[in-house]
């Protein structure tokens, strides 16, 4: 089985596992957040499936990426007020923000882990989730303007 199947059995699992069917544009929505590294908002998610599947709803977008997040498929970033992010990376990692350009980067170093531990068994804390962000400005961002100035 190829990454595509793979990730389609996963979703319709999920789908039928909470009750809902498989339809072609829940596997899609599924699709394109479990395929996507740029941490889509549900409004990109939306836009994007809508021009293969043009009746999907906004409401479908929202639910099925809830499902998603409740089997642990996908996690969600609240990053910025009022903009839920989507993440399909559940390894532990930090997450390069951008101020400028809102992009989000994963930065995967086991250092990140071997920190939270060391925190946490100094504080007699057992850490379950945790989330760890770096808000600054991107080479890309550095770069343009670098050339305005």
């Amino acid at each position: 089985m190829n990454n595509l199947q793979d990730s389609d059995s996963l979703i319709i699992k999920a789908l039928r596992g909470k009750g809902y069917k498989a339809t072609p544009q829940r596997i899609a929505i599924g699709q394109f957040v479990l395929h996507n590294h740029a941490h889509p908002t549900a409004q990109r998610i939306y836009s994007e499936v809508k021009k293969v599947y043009p009746t999907v709803s906004l409401a479908t977008v929202y639910k099925t990426v809830q499902i998603l997040k409740e089997v642990g498929l996908i996690q969600e970033l609240n990053l910025e007020k009022d903009q839920t992010r989507f993440d399909p990376n559940m390894e532990p990692h930090a997450h390069l923000v951008c101020l400028q350009c809102k992009s989000i980067n994963d930065c995967t170093d086991p250092m990140i882990s071997e920190i939270v531990d060391r925190m946490s068994n100094e504080a007699d804390f057992s850490a379950g989730e945790w989330n760890f962000n770096i808000f600054g400005i991107c080479s890309n961002c550095r770069r343009k303007k670098s050339i305005c100035d």
